[in-house]
């Protein structure tokens, strides 16, 4: 059960100009359940994508990468969920070329100018003819309304539909940001076992949206794990229609950069840390806020090392307050000269560890009493510069082991 997430509102969610949206059942893979999505998109849209770090990089990623690097100039994206499209080798990529053929055809565009998208079980051929009927049938509800249906349709093993929409000011400007994620488990950086869209109305030039789409991942996706495994699909892509009638924002150095930036992230962190409260079998939702370190890769480093150990994890879904096995994955997060003595810990407001041991007025029973929490905050100070980084992460549970063992049944 997804720790303190619900399904979205639809009367919080708010259509972006531009963006249309439509979802079908296609039976990909389970029956009765939306799994193919198509958004069209205005005349004039920018868009930018980061992709996953896996060298098994699946077929609509390898696709996606080879349009964007033709043309910025993208009209439509379509979705599937049930077969990644994964370890599929040359008739993946037939496979995955065909899809936005039939997308360009339908909306009368290149088919360079269509990004496909495919999450869920590996090295199974995709089902073409139901997709492809699919993408038909989706093509014909679209609607600038269907953004819940949108995240209802590119779930996996997701127990909860991720979407969040914010309208705020941008300059002089009323700005709106709407984005759509999946993913709950094999979510770890560079990215998760993840899918996000995010679109907003305002214009973004093709000279930097490359470089915000980098920078809100960083502050969001590249920032969550729940077990430290990376997948082959992973993708989060940026959508900037220009429907605003603000003038589009050209470079970074215009006075309203920093506004839209902020929007962006705030919604991206909010759809990043929904798939961690989400996270498979997840029963605690953990803050790991590491400081005083050399600089920010150092904090990441430590904080990653927390996040990924099975044994703080364990301890976490047990409310155990085990809290040395938090001080041994500091201490083995591979920084040579980490001089220990310097080191403190805490769990939310209580000092755990200081001077390299525990804190003398340390009671376990307030550990006991912060472990039992759905949400934990840990916070290291390494007692070495200034830096600091956040991540966000899980508990491992007996469901996770479930999940992932039944999930090709």
């Amino acid at each position: 059960m997804a720790v303190n997430l619900f399904a979205p509102d639809p009367s919080r969610i708010h259509p972006v100009p531009g963006v249309v949206l439509g979802t079908a059942e296609a039976n990909i893979r389970k029956p009765d359940r939306k799994d193919v999505l198509v958004v069209q998109l205005a005349l004039g849209t920018h868009v930018a994508g980061v992709f996953t770090s896996n060298r098994f990089a699946a077929a609509p990623v390898q696709v996606c990468r080879e349009h964007l690097s033709k043309t910025n100039d993208i009209r439509a994206i379509v979705v599937n969920t049930g077969i990644a499209n994964a370890g599929t080798g040359k008739q993946g990529l037939l496979d995955a070329q065909e899809t936005c053929e039939k997308v360009a055809e339908i909306f009368n565009c290149s088919a360079t100018q269509v990004l496909p998208f495919s999450t869920g079980v590996i090295m199974e051929p995709l089902p073409m003819r139901r997709l492809l009927h699919g993408v038909e049938e989706a093509s014909n509800s679209l609607s600038r309304n269907n953004w819940v249906q949108a995240a209802q349709a590119i779930m996996t093993t997701d127990t909860v539909p991720k979407c969040f929409s914010k309208i705020f000011s941008v300059g002089s400007s009323m700005v709106t940001v709407t984005g759509i994620s999946k993913g709950s488990g094999m979510i770890e950086p560079h990215m998760a076992t993840m899918l996000g869209f995010i679109a907003t109305d305002i214009g973004i030039g093709t000279s930097i949206i490359g470089d915000v789409v980098k920078m809100v991942a960083d502050a969001s996706y590249n920032r969550i794990t729940v077990d430290g495994d990376t997948s082959t699909n992973d993708s989060f892509v940026l959508i900037a229609t220009g429907r605003n009638e603000a003038d589009p924002i050209e470079s970074m150095d215009d006075p309203r950069f920093d506004e839209l930036l902020d929007g962006l992230i705030e919604i991206a962190q909010k759809l990043s840390q929904a798939m961690v409260r989400d996270g498979e079998g997840a029963t605690k939702f953990i803050t790991i806020n590491v400081e005083g370190a050399k600089n920010e890769a150092e904090a990441l480093k430590v904080a990653y090392s927390i996040a990924h150990s099975p044994l703080v994890k364990t301890a976490f879904f047990a409310s155990d307050p085990n809290l040395g096995r938090i001080l041994a994955a500091v201490g083995n997060a591979g920084i040579a000269d980490l001089d220990y003595t310097k080191v403190s810990l805490w769990l939310d407001d209580v000092l755990v560890a200081k001077n390299g041991g525990r804190a003398p007025e340390y009671l376990e029973e307030q550990g006991q009493r912060v472990m039992s929490q759905a949400e934990i905050t840990v916070k290291v100070n390494l007692g070495r510069g200034d830096a600091g980084e956040t991540v966000w992460t899980t508990d491992l549970s007996h469901d996770y082991v479930s999940i992932n063992a039944d999930y090709r049944s």
